[in-house]
């Protein structure tokens, strides 16, 4: 039996997505010039990635800020920023780069902070019965075994992909059945645990829900935030529950600031650095 088609669709929703991305590479040999960073720019472009910034901040260490479109993995990233560098100074430097890297989902705020404000969303919006205020609290998802903070690895680098995912319902209707909302829970839970994500909070609330998790180095957040459209939507019987399109940000422990004013912690040799 073939899987139902998806009723939401990269064509047909809306994502606002401030998506932004540090990524460390790794000279073999000290590389002082940066004529290449024009042309550079011009080739990301088509890719959907957008090179904000660059520096070296260590010896042989070249520090990219990049924003990218939603539909773009940290593993594109990696792969064109690379590659397409390469292909600009083969002739001076045919192997130009170590193997390893290491890249990092920032945010305009730290990680920590939106935790904070997710945990906190109940509290936020209090229902007028206590006995349904209750029930939402049973809905709220807290995992203190998900450490976001931590890396995770390739076969050659190292990654942060850190994700806070808004959904809104149609109309803002505001849900309160004990049906309806178990079984999002429950579809919120199984995605997790079939995809891979690291959730580490989750806030039900009737008109909306927000997620924070971990994200693998292949997904690309559109396709994180399609997935539990679809999802939960099948969960209520194939019916487009939520709006079609979902505010999509990424996160880390560093923000923007701390981008401008100083460089991200160097990677030692066993975390991908050189």
């Amino acid at each position: 039996m073939s899987s139902p088609a998806p009723i939401y669709t990269f064509k047909n929703c809306r994502f606002a997505c401030p998506l932004s991305w540090s990524l460390s590479l790794f000279w073999r040999h000290p590389a002082n010039s940066t004529a290449w960073i024009a042309p550079l720019t011009s080739m990301l472009e088509p890719d959907g990635i957008r090179l904000i910034n660059h520096r070296f901040c260590h010896p042989n260490t070249s520090q990219f800020f990049i924003n990218a479109n939603p539909d773009v993995s940290a593993c594109l990233i990696v792969q064109r920023v690379k590659g397409r560098l390469q292909y600009l100074i083969r002739s001076h430097h045919p192997k130009a780069f170590q193997r390893n890297f290491a890249i990092r989902s920032v945010g305009r705020v730290r990680r920590d902070v939106v935790q904070h404000y997710v945990a906190s969303q109940l509290g936020h919006h209090p229902m007028a019965d206590q006995r349904v205020q209750k029930r939402f609290e049973n809905y709220q998802i807290a995992d203190p075994t998900v450490d976001l903070s931590e890396k995770r690895m390739t076969s050659h680098g190292i990654y942060w992909h850190v994700l806070h995912v808004v959904l809104v319902h149609q109309d803002r209707w505001r849900e309160i059945r004990d049906e309806k909302q178990r079984k999002a829970v429950e579809m919120i839970r199984k995605v997790c645990k079939s995809k891979g994500y690291l959730l580490g909070e989750a806030g039900i609330l009737p008109d909306h829900v927000h997620l924070l998790m971990g994200c693998g180095f292949d997904d690309s957040p559109a396709d994180v935030a399609l997935c539990f459209l679809n999802n939960l939507a099948y969960a209520q019987g194939m019916s487009p529950v939520y709006q079609f399109g979902a505010y999509v940000g990424t996160l880390g422990e560093y923000d923007f600031g701390a981008l401008r004013h100083q460089s991200l912690p160097h990677p030692g040799k066993r975390d991908g650095g050189t």
